[in-house]
């Protein structure tokens, strides 16, 4: 059972507030609560695109296998050069391993955060199949679970993470982890009109303790699916004033101003504004890839000639 200051920070990580989690004064080295609560405050710096900060984050010399994964997923994150990341992912595969054995320092929790941190570093690298073995298909770690499931739906695999999460409801209580992979796979299936998606992210954000613009931007995303497109538009803008720059929620944001194309101005400074910020974005390189297939094809395509009406 987890203590109560534990609870409330996995639940600030699980629904994506990142900063007021690393803003949350770290227990005592003894506690047992020092290296979970340490390790989620990494991986929500990692979250903001600070992996640097972890380096600062763990204590020097840690042998605990949690922290070393947690180390080495921030180096791969990180890392610009390819032997950088590739020492990285190394490190993790060699931990993935050693978690196996009796002589490791780390408990039953920290063996389940170097499956999850390693397959997490495995899934980014596009190595899906050794993700998926790393994190044990058949395991009844939740946060393990919900890192299957997301990969399933990032490869259009609805089916397999819905057996994922129709599995672990046998065995896993109903907490909040639970609804938020139930609310993942509605997303991505349309399933009743998103409407549990959108019920379960407004209920979170009716949370006093809660301030997460990550869950702002999932609502928005839904409200633009059910075409709820203004009540999106200002869910994004509230997001994007609580994380200005945010790559999804700039997408996003992109998104619904060409649906409501009313403003075109808006909508041009909009996608200037995530090509200049964010050139590798998903839906920027779908768009220029869909350009350059354009002009390719236009190329090849002759014009034929007017047709001259004859006399009668």
């Amino acid at each position: 059972m987890d203590s109560s200051e534990l609870y409330h920070v996995k639940q600030q990580f699980f629904l994506g507030a990142y900063r007021t989690l690393i803003n949350i004064p770290l227990p005592d080295t003894s506690s047992p609560d020092f290296v979970p609560t340490l390790v989620y405050q990494a991986r929500a710096h990692i979250a903001l695109n600070d992996p640097a900060a972890v380096a600062s984050l763990v204590p020097a010399g840690s042998e605990n296998v949690a922290v070393k994964a947690v180390s080495a997923l921030a180096r791969y994150v990180s890392a610009v050069e390819t032997a950088t990341q590739e020492a990285a992912l190394e490190e993790l595969r060699d931990l993935a391993v050693e978690i196996e054995g009796d002589d490791v320092e780390g408990t039953q929790r920290d063996k389940n955060s170097v499956r999850v941190l390693a397959g997490t570093a495995f899934a980014r690298a596009g190595e899906i199949e050794e993700a998926l073995e790393t994190l044990l298909t058949e395991t009844e770690d939740l946060e393990a679970v919900a890192v299957i499931v997301q990969i399933y739906l990032s490869i259009n695999r609805t089916d397999r993470a819905k057996k994922e999460f129709d599995r672990a409801k046998q065995w896993a209580e109903d907490d909040l982890l639970l609804q938020l992979i139930e609310s993942s796979i509605g997303l991505v299936a349309a399933k009743d009109g998103y409407s549990n998606a959108n019920s379960f992210y407004t209920e979170q954000l009716g949370n006093p303790s809660l301030s997460s613009p990550h869950i702002l931007t999932a609502r928005g995303v839904t409200r633009i699916l059910r075409n709820e497109i203004p009540e999106a538009k200002s869910d994004l803008e509230e997001s994007l004033e609580q994380q200005k720059g945010d790559a999804e929620t700039l997408a996003a944001f992109v998104v619904a101003a060409g649906i409501e194309s009313s403003k075109k101005a808006e909508v041009d400074e909009l996608w200037t504004r995530l090509t200049t910020e964010h050139p590798s974005h998903p839906l920027v390189l779908d768009v220029a890839q869909k350009a350059d297939l354009f002009d390719e094809f236009s190329a090849k395509f002759t014009v034929p000639p007017l047709a001259v009406p004859t006399a009668a």
